[in-house]
């Protein structure tokens, strides 16, 4: 059986790693206990997290155990790493709803049977800590030159950086020494973002417990012009079939720019990596070939291979000039919303986050309403607006929404 380590490099999920040739033989020898930390700031993963979990699958499969560490601790206080602006804060009750959410999703992905893996959450050790203990027994070992080094913590100082959010890197350094502790973890994995933090966990262990601990940060899903990747005009793209339908979802990756998809194939998908290289290839128009197979393969991931197909028959349809809309994400109006404009419906409906953008759409000419391309912001939907019933609205080429009357 191939080292994980190796498939893990093949893929182009590492980025930076503490010891690489003690990490890649203790992947190859023994089995390794390891986490990842994920913090309940909203009610699902995104697809950032999605491909942390894809690690979390290919360790656990290469027989090591994945701890998916919720943050009901951290996120309470909330990492300023990659943050212009401090987050908002959460209350306990929001910060447990939301990490009920993510155990199912993790699921997908990831055996909690029979102990080969773990959820531990770090609110059960951190929210009842004497702080001035914790500063004697740990933040001793922290050096505040060092931190303020971070590159997690260069970009906000201009800006203001709250000494609450100071307390960040100390808070996860000393959640990997208690899952050490704990569960003999040794590995800490997680986005580059995060290798300042890791680096002081990975440290604080080989301080207090002289023993050894390492850390590897894997790529930032990020598209070929730099940027993150996930983002719409309407916000994340989440794995939450209720926040990103099955057939949204399936349309960001099958319109991903043509320098990204072999990328995405090799990190998002379980295509082995000769079909990824060919894919990722093919020349002009056939590049298509890879974006259905990228997105049909994602989603089925994440939505079940009866959603993916639902999603990519419905896409199949529309783009063909077809009129299959039974999959495409379809929303109830009631009748009280009849008479306003369409800029209102819109917004109302969350088809679009704002006005301001329902305008630029139509300034664009991207705006289309049962086949006609819609400029007039102050258009009105009444009852003759529906056609069979229905409401079809497109954005761009190839984004389509349905509406029907309660």
């Amino acid at each position: 059986m191939p080292n994980v380590y190796d498939i893990l490099l093949e893929r182009g999920y590492i980025k930076q790693i503490t010891h690489e040739e003690e990490v890649r033989e203790l992947l190859g020898k023994e089995k390794v206990t390891f986490y990842i930390g994920f913090d309940p700031t909203a009610d699902s993963l995104h697809v950032g997290h999605f491909l942390q979990m894809m690690v979390m699958h290919y360790m656990q499969e290469a027989g090591h155990r994945p701890i998916a560490l919720l943050g009901g601790g951290t996120a309470m206080v909330g990492d300023p790493t990659g943050k212009t602006d401090m987050r908002k804060m959460l209350s306990k009750e929001q910060i447990q709803h939301n990490a009920q959410c993510f155990k199912k999703q993790f699921s997908r992905l990831v055996d909690f049977t029979d102990g080969k893996a773990i959820i531990a959450n770090n609110a059960d050790w951190l929210l009842n800590l004497n702080y001035v203990e914790f500063l004697r027994n740990i933040g001793v070992h922290f050096s505040v030159n060092k931190m303020l080094g971070a590159e997690c913590f260069k970009q906000r100082l201009d800006r203001g950086l709250s000494f609450l959010e100071f307390n960040y890197m100390l808070m996860q350094g000393y959640d990997f020494l208690e899952l050490n502790r704990r569960y003999g973890c040794v590995l800490q994995l997680g986005g580059d973002d995060q290798w300042s933090n890791i680096i002081a966990g990975v440290n604080l262990i080989r301080v207090k417990e002289k023993k050894p601990a390492f850390g590897m940060t894997f790529t930032l899903l990020t598209k070929s012009d730099g940027k993150k990747m996930g983002k719409t005009e309407g916000g994340a793209i989440w794995l939450d079939p209720e926040k990103t339908s099955p057939y949204e979802f399936y349309q960001y990756w099958r319109n991903v720019e043509d320098a990204d998809v072999e990328k995405c194939l090799a990190l998002l998908t379980f295509v082995p990596m000769d079909e990824v290289r060919r894919l990722g290839s093919l020349p002009g128009e056939k590049i298509n070939e890879a974006k259905r197979i990228l997105a049909y393969e994602v989603t089925k991931i994440v939505h079940g291979q009866e959603e993916a197909e639902k999603a990519r028959d419905a896409a199949e349809a529309l783009f063909s000039g077809g009129h299959n809309m039974e999959n495409v994400p379809t929303v109830e109006m009631d009748e009280s919303l009849l008479g306003c404009s369409i800029v209102d419906l819109l917004v109302d409906l969350q088809i679009l986050p704002s006005k301001s953008e329902a305008r630029r759409l139509m300034q664009q000419n991207g705006l289309t309403v049962n086949d006609e391309k819609i400029t007039d912001p102050k258009l009105l939907i009444t009852k003759d607006s529906f056609k069979e019933g229905k409401i079809i609205i497109r954005r761009g080429k190839k984004k389509y929404n349905r509406i029907i009357l309660k």
